[in-house]
Formats: structure tokens, C-alpha cells, sequence
């Protein structure tokens, strides 16, 4: 079996990149194909009621998959501190296995047909010492698909996760400009239409989130980014390609 593989990041934290990827993952589940969802490394935990530490992330990428889905092959390091994961990492006595950020996605290829990787934080975040989520996703090889807050200064925040994007050599799938809950200023009716003046790689959006009436919209925008997904051309990807 041939794997795509799609790397996820985002302009900032928070963006909404686990609320687009798990959105992908089932519309492509419903459509008759496989998906594997990987995140390389989580940070950020809360007790349960059963005392467990619970990653918000973690459990939302493994809601959409099938049950027994090992939890380990979505996201094979963890930490508790709501930090960025070196730091999280050094706060336990740990490090960041460097390693295991890229073999961990390898687990998937050749056994589904569409890989979604989501990084960490945005685009620069630090993921490891020394090391961003750029320099990561270099290494995967994906194709990048970029999601962008709708508000006011996602115009620059996305053009320079652009340009640093290829920068690197790494084809870009798309934008996702994504609505949040509480954004309310002039610029979110013009940002998406902004941003396609302005680049030549495909803008959808903005994502309403999920509420009553605006669902048919944002099944509407997720089947085109999917659709776009499917279409683009991209190189097959195996574990051995993987550095």
C-alpha cells in the first residue's frame, strides 16, 4: 500500500490544527480510505477523574480512529508541562528523542493510505534541542498544509510561514484559514480573500466551527480541502525515505 503523507502546521499554537486534522481524518475514513494520525511529541496534560493524565490532543486524534488504535503509534512521547516539549522534557529529567520523532511516523507508512502528521505548536516551535518543527517536517518530506487563526495579523504570520516553507524545498498543499470562538474584528471577512491575491498556492475558509447552521459550511470547506488534498501532486513517500 502506498501512504500520502500530509504534514499539519499551523502560523501559531492554538490555531486550531488537532480540530482540521481530525476533521480531514474522518471525512477521508467516510470516504472508503485508511488514516493514520500522528503527532510526534505532546505536552500539556490534566488529571482525569480517574486520576490518569489525560493529553487533550492525544485523545481527540484517537476518537476519530478505530478502536484499538495503539496510543503509542499517534503520539510516542509525552509530557506533563504545558510547555514547549524540550523544556517539558528537561522539567521530568527527559529528552526529546530525536530519533523516534521521525521512526514514529514511519510505523504508518505502507499500512494506510493517507498520513496525517500534525506538528507542534507553529511552524518554528521549538520540537527538540537545537531543533524546530521545520527541520522535522524537512526530514518527513510531507507536503505541508498550513493552518491560519482568522484574525487580525494572520496576513504576515501566514506569508512567513510560506516563505520559510519553501525555503526549505517543501511543496505546500494549501492554507487553511480557520475561525476561533471570540474573534470578532473587521479583518476576518477579508483575510482568506487577502491571502489569495497574495500567494499562488490554494486558500480555503475560513472554517466555521462546528455549530448548528454553519456545519453544512465547514463539511463543505473540509470536502474541498480534502479534495485538493487527493488532487495535488505529491511524491510517494516510503519509510526508507524517511531520514
Amino acid at each position: 500500500m502506498i501512504t500520502r503523507g500530509i504534514f499539519v502546521t499551523g502560523t501559531d499554537t492554538g490555531v486550531g490544527k488537532t480540530y482540521l486534522t481530525c476533521l480531514l481524518a474522518s471525512h477521508f475514513q467516510q470516504s472508503g480510505h485508511s488514516v493514520g494520525l500522528y503527532k510526534p511529541a505532546c505536552s500539556g496534560a490534566e488529571r482525569s477523574e480517574s486520576g490518569d493524565w489525560v493529553w487533550d490532543d492525544l485523545e481527540r486524534l484517537a476518537a476519530v480512529l478505530p478502536d484499538g488504535v495503539n496510543r503509542e503509534w499517534i503520539c510516542p512521547q509525552k509530557w506533563k508541562a504545558p510547555l514547549a516539549p524540550p523544556v517539558a522534557a528537561e522539567r521530568e529529567g527527559m529528552q526529546v528523542d530525536r530519533d523516534l520523532l521521525r521512526t514514529g511516523a514511519a510505523r504508518w507508512l505502507g499500512r494506510v493510505e493517507f498520513l496525517l502528521v500534525e506538528g507542534v505548536g507553529g511552524w518554528r516551535s521549538p520540537i527538540a534541542d537545537g531543533e524546530t518543527v521545520a527541520e522535522l517536517a524537512r526530514d518527513l518530506g510531507f507536503p505541508v498544509l498550513i493552518v491560519a487563526a482568522n484574525r487580525l495579523g494572520m496576513i504576515n504570520q501566514t506569508l512567513l510561514t510560506l516563505e520559510s516553507i519553501r525555503n526549505l524545498s517543501l511543496p505546500v498543499s494549501g492554507i487553511v484559514v480557520n475561525s476561533l470562538y471570540g474573534e470578532d474584528d473587521e479583518s476576518i471577512g477579508t483575510n482568506a480573500d487577502v491571502l489569495r491575491r497574495m500567494t499562488s498556492v490554494p486558500v480555503w475558509g475560513p472554517l466555521p466551527q462546528e455549530t448548528g447552521a454553519e456545519s453544512n459550511a465547514r463539511d463543505q470547506i473540509v470536502r474541498q480541502v480534502a479534495f485538493g488534498l487527493q488532487h495535488a501532486q505529491s511524491e510517494e513517500i516510503s519509510a526508507g525515505d524517511i531520514r
